[in-house]
């Protein structure tokens, strides 16, 4: 099946692993599927550029386990933020961990679109972009 995909204009990847941004990053240039990216390495780098941001990026992919601020810990102040927007950024939890105890709580979290267990195949990629 051949999914339209529109390009978003802005997409962020909340992740410390360098190997996976680059990786999604030169998938998202390949397929043209936004016009801009932006990559933080922990939640708090993120929240606080979205603090002093006009708008928030059409989608969001956000890893679990990072230092600093965790997925978790980002998804709790997050949320609030989120609740007062008009247009809400389609959030992703993407993460390596199986655990269904994870799994569970993020689909228990407002905001959260989804949770993705990474590596994420070429078709679960495509299909977040398509809807985001």
């Amino acid at each position: 099946m051949q999914l339209l995909m529109t390009p978003n204009k802005l997409t962020c990847i909340i992740d410390d692993d360098t190997v996976y941004v680059n990786l999604v990053k030169k998938l998202i240039q390949l397929k043209k599927l936004c016009d801009n990216i932006l990559v933080f390495k922990n939640g708090r780098e993120a929240l606080e550029f979205f603090k002093d941001s006009e708008s928030l990026p059409d989608l969001i992919l956000l890893d679990i386990n990072m230092p600093i601020m965790n997925g978790w810990e980002f998804l709790e102040q997050f949320n609030p933020i989120n609740r007062g927007l008009q247009n809400r950024p389609s959030l992703y939890v993407v993460s390596s961990s199986i655990d269904p105890v994870d799994f569970k709580k993020a689909k228990s979290i407002e905001c959260v679109r989804d949770y993705i267990s990474k590596p994420i195949s070429m078709e679960s990629f495509e299909q977040i972009f398509s809807i985001a």
